[in-house]
């Protein structure tokens, strides 16, 4: 049941053309969604223009350190969603089930992991750059090998975060999609040039609004449509979505255990140790501003994406016995919501707008939050160590590069489009080094034994250790050896739930439906595996937990080949606090309760730098 029907006639996809032209944007739809815009440009340009503020790096980057704890709470939530993830997360929720769930779940962890071991040592250390703590604890070398990693994900997926929504608005209105993107980009470039970390905070929490409004009226219309709650319980169960997965084989594609590990350690890595987002919590004045931030968008999060993750169950228990994908209509999961939205919302006038809006503004989020981060890196990193520096100076070269880059994520949706699997395709490319990112931060706070040749020598080990795990996993899938295969659904009860245009779609095929592909005698799928196990099968879950593990394997016992040296005195602020605790390192005298990070202006004083205005 779960197979696809075969190459179906013109007639299908005639239907099909119908059913997106019922989506087209209204009067008011577009009212809405320029609306959305308009509020977004005119927060950039109150704070480029009208605000009253210093034309000073450390206002530009971090708003002076004085930002509110509530607005920066939403804005790393809104930051943690795109527009990619706003379309793919029910996707995966009604395909594999709600296994998902528990990556989402690992925020609960990770915030006591953010609160009382990372971030304590970035507001200890004075650290307005989280690259800046590597040099700190290891060396340049170190710092300068992580941030090209950074830079280089960026360049992956800045494209990306525009194109994905520009398709779905090019989809209900049939504006021409390098247009939108061009539009959209620009406008993104424009408050985030102007109005500095302000602007990408408070237009966050403009967009957060419009998020959280979308995805509880999607979740509650779709589970009135459906017939109430029990009703989408009781489908989803018995369609085996809701079968909870404790299994401990690494190569099932998500269970309870790959979930919340691989979940712990990419929002540690996401939230705690990426720039875009260590950029806002050090904007804060003092740490306990900042633990009470953490804790806010914890929670934000947690509510906001468990109802992402099960608006995918209420998607398929309005589908049960009744799929579009197998009718043909929609080609593959990641366009299913746009369909959902039109089937429960596409009469309401405006809805298809607020929809629209949401999933644009999940990526103006993640988009502007990127922009402001990277010119902040590049700038420090690469090209400040060779000019004289001045405030005014460094905002200009900022501000360049955030154009620059807007430049490229429009002209990237070019090459974007020619990939149909680009994002699956980003997502295994960025396994390859964000557990090697995270895994040597963490090695710098938990090992005080550490030297910087053994943490530089463990992140080339990591990176290319998982280089080759990928290439070979892509052979495998190519081989056929892996292949994740989706829960069935079905087509019986089309008529019964009077489903016309699926019902129209299933006459018009007049092919015959293709059978299940011969699978080899041996495969590993999402549920299960015949085969001997192989490190290569495992899942792609799996990929940020094997590199910060494979950068501990090979630094322990490096670090007894390459010892520190025994006349070098480490900081011990450089060491999270149970680390000091274990060392018998008293802690500060300063509560850090209260402790801000040091102005741009006190800093430039005690290292003898002028600081032009």
């Amino acid at each position: 049941m779960a197979a696809s029907t075969s190459e179906l006639p013109s007639t299908v996809a005639t239907v099909a053309a119908a059913t997106v032209e019922n989506l087209r944007f209204s009067g008011t739809d577009y009212i809405v969604f320029t609306l959305m815009l308009s509020a977004s440009a005119g927060i950039g340009v109150y704070f480029g223009f009208f605000s009253k503020s210093k034309n000073t790096t450390e206002e530009y980057l971090q708003g002076g350190k004085k930002m509110p704890t509530w607005p920066v709470a939403i804005s790393l939530v809104s930051s943690q969603l795109s527009g990619v993830a706003m379309m793919s997360i029910p996707a995966e929720s009604y395909t594999f089930g709600f296994n998902i769930v528990f990556i989402v779940m690992a925020m609960i962890p990770t915030v006591p992991v953010l609160i009382y071991i990372i971030v304590p040592v970035f507001y200890e250390n004075n650290v307005s750059n989280c690259y800046e703590y590597l040099e700190m604890r290891f060396n340049k070398l170190t710092r300068q090998l992580v941030t090209i990693t950074f830079i280089m994900n960026q360049f992956l997926m800045l494209p990306v975060y525009m194109f994905v929504p520009s398709l779905a608005f090019s989809q209900v209105t049939g504006i021409n999609i390098h247009l939108i993107n061009t539009v959209v980009s620009s406008v993104c470039v424009f408050y985030t040039m102007l109005g500095g970390i302000k602007a990408v905070v408070w237009t966050d929490v403009v967009q957060g609004g419009v998020m959280l409004l979308s995805v509880v009226l999607v979740a509650i219309l779709g589970t009135s449509h459906t017939g109430g709650l029990s009703k989408v319980l009781e489908n989803a169960s018995e369609g085996g979505r809701l079968d909870i997965n404790f299994g401990i084989d690494p190569r099932l594609r998500v269970t309870f255990w790959s979930g919340i590990f691989s979940g712990l350690l990419m929002w540690t890595g996401k939230v705690g140790l990426d720039q875009s987002c260590v950029q806002r919590i050090v904007s804060l004045p003092s740490y306990s501003h900042a633990k009470k931030s953490l804790l806010i968008a914890g929670i934000g999060f947690l509510f906001i994406m468990i109802f992402t993750c099960f608006i995918g169950i209420i998607m398929f228990s309005y589908y049960y016995g009744c799929d579009p994908i197998q009718a043909g209509l929609v080609s593959k999961p990641d366009k299913l919501m746009p369909f959902f939205i039109q089937d429960i919302m596409g009469h309401l006038i405006g809805m298809p707008g607020v929809f629209i809006s949401c999933v644009f503004s999940a990526s103006l989020s993640s988009l502007s939050a990127s922009l402001n981060s990277f010119a902040g890196v590049v700038y420090f990193d690469y090209i400040k160590p060779h000019i004289r520096h001045t405030d005014a100076r460094a905002n200009g070269i900022m501000k360049l590069v955030i154009i620059v880059m807007g430049a490229y994520c429009i002209l990237g949706g070019y090459m974007v489009q020619n990939f149909n699997s680009i994002i699956q395709t980003m997502w295994t490319i960025t396994g390859i080094n964000t557990g090697a990112v995270v895994g040597v931060f963490l090695l710098g706070m938990f090992v005080p034994r550490c030297s910087a040749k053994v943490a530089v020598t463990g992140i080339v080990f990591s990176v290319v250790a998982m280089l080759w795990i990928i290439i070979n996993a892509q052979i495998n899938f190519k081989a056929g050896l892996i292949r994740y295969d989706v829960l069935p659904n079905g087509l019986d009860q089309c008529e019964a739930r009077d489903f016309q245009v699926i019902l129209n779609s299933i006459n018009s095929n007049t092919t015959t439906p293709a059978t299940t592909m011969e699978a080899p005698p041996q495969v590993t799928t999402a549920f299960g595996s015949n085969r001997d196990f192989s490190l290569y099968d495992i899942s792609f879950y799996w990929y940020k937990v094997l590199g910060a593990i494979l950068v501990f394997a090979w630094a322990i016992p490096m670090s007894y080949v390459w010892p520190t040296d025994k006349e070098e005195k480490q900081n011990p602020k450089l060491y999270s606090p149970f680390v000091r605790k274990m060392l018998n390192v008293p802690d500060p005298v300063v509560e850090i309760e209260e402790m801000p990070l040091k102005s741009s202006d006190l800093k430039a004083k005690e290292n003898g730098t002028p600081q032009d205005a």
